[in-house]
């Protein structure tokens, strides 16, 4: 293994500035899944004016997301590994706001397809260099700490969406096709792509405000181990992840099956609201938006607190919280189909929501804990690539086809959601209370 020395300042641990880090990383991450998430909103109005069914709407939202996300992956994590983490992401924020305006521009299926490629694509970068950039600013004990309010995004992000975007339709919906300064004559759908994709290349612009940190060996690493910034191969890197396939093997698989539930939920949500309950999008966008946005980032805040008291009597708490959330979310999946009225409906989203969310830091944490500095960038991107197709990639696609040709009727997307989303959880959680022992293992020789 080559030694690499760094350019970058040596970094104050958990200091002010590391703050602000999380901060921008934060509001990065959350812009990104208001881009990401803005066509959850959008089904209906888009399934009207391109006459798509479930299941073409489901490659949108999933397959032509994912299928540039994974194949981007890789690539940005080994870059993220010898390279400037902070100028990927100041590329990868400016292309993947350009690709979501272009998403608004498109005028067919293929245009739209090839735009959220785009988007996932340049999303592909965020979350393994924010995990490598906060491991290096903060030590093992606020590690999870950092992590929560970073996972924040998603929930800030996705229910800024449904938010924004009820808000856009809510205003234009009743004007029809609206002519914008050099965008030319769009349909609301389209005004809503736009009006999220633009301020996106301001944030782009923050994250030049990110200084680059040195690189440690290990989170919380001894001083003597800091000075590890080692280069390793791509071989090494393969053996070591078999060696401790024990562990990333039960990680990687659980964390897939449990954000199934993660993307499947916001996906059909609300077409089950409005099918189910006759509700138009404007105000499910509002209303559920803002249930995502404030029970979402209470869940993700909530983990590193469960991860404490768990820890009291487990020291795998890291990894045992997730197993816990995983199971947490199975009565809520399976009570949904059931519910008489729309604010039933909205208390079991609350509640599925809530232990979607729970476990994200401490998992996050988990994985940097257990993993060489040098090597967090593309195991962080194999993490991405695994739960990307398994949950962002598969999880839009089963549900609309178990609508579409198991149930053939729309208005059955709920028992979809309840079959697929329990299912989900309980293996997740078996899979992941079976991995606790290497887990432990995994951590005892590290520190050792």
């Amino acid at each position: 293994m080559a030694t690499v020395s760094s350019a970058a300042t040596p970094t104050v641990k958990d200091g002010a500035y590391a703050w602000y880090v999380v901060g921008v990383l934060t509001l990065a991450y959350a812009v990104g899944f208001i881009d990401r998430q803005i066509l959850n909103l959008l089904v209906e109005p888009i399934k009207l004016d391109m006459t798509l069914s479930d299941t073409q709407i489901s490659l949108l939202q999933g397959f032509a997301f994912t299928v540039a996300y994974v194949m981007m992956g890789p690539f940005f994590g080994r870059w993220i590994d010898i390279g400037n983490r902070r100028n990927i992401l100041f590329v990868g924020v400016a292309l993947w706001s350009l690709f979501t305006v272009l998403c608004g521009l498109s005028r067919d299926y293929w245009q739209l397809f090839g735009a959220r490629m785009g988007v996932g694509g340049a999303e592909a970068c965020l979350l393994p260099a924010a995990w490598s950039i906060l491991s290096d600013y903060f030590g093992k004990k606020k590690l999870p700490r950092a992590m929560s309010v970073l996972l924040m995004g998603p929930y800030l992000g996705g229910g800024l969406a449904l938010i924004f975007g009820g808000l856009v339709l809510g205003a234009v919906a009743a004007t029809g096709t609206t002519a914008l300064p050099l965008f030319g004559a769009l349909a609301p759908w389209q005004i809503a792509f736009v009006a999220v994709g633009v301020p996106g290349f301001a944030v782009a612009l923050l994250m030049l405000s990110i200084r680059e940190p040195a690189r440690d060996g290990t989170a919380g690493a001894a001083p003597a181990a800091k000075a590890d910034a080692r280069t390793f191969t791509l071989r090494e890197i393969a053996a070591f992840l078999w060696d401790k396939r024990a562990f990333y093997g039960t990680f990687y698989g659980g964390m897939s099956l449990h954000v199934i539930v993660l993307y499947a939920l916001p996906a059909w949500a609300p077409a089950f609201l409005v099918r189910r309950f006759d509700m138009t999008p404007a105000a499910v966008g509002i209303e559920y938006g803002t249930l995502v946005l404030i029970v979402g980032s209470l869940g993700v805040l909530a983990g590193p607190y469960a991860g404490r008291l768990i820890e009291r009597r487990f020291a795998d708490a890291p990894f045992r919280t997730p197993a816990l959330a995983a199971l947490g979310v199975v009565p809520f999946a399976i009570a949904l189909p059931f519910c008489e009225s729309y604010w039933t409906a909205m208390a079991v989203l609350a509640g599925a929501t809530f232990f979607y969310s729970l476990p994200m830091a401490m998992a996050a944490s988990a994985l940097q804990i257990v993993t060489p500095n040098r090597m967090r960038g593309l195991v962080s991107s194999l993490y991405v690539f695994t739960v990307s197709v398994i949950g962002l990639g598969l999880a839009p696609t089963v549900i609309a086809a178990i609508t579409d040709f198991v149930f053939g009727d729309p208005s059955m997307v709920g028992w979809s959601l309840a079959v697929v989303c329990s299912s989900a959880g309980l293996v997740a959680s078996i899979l992941m209370f079976r991995g606790l022992k290497a887990f432990r293992a995994a951590v005892a020789e590290l520190e050792a």
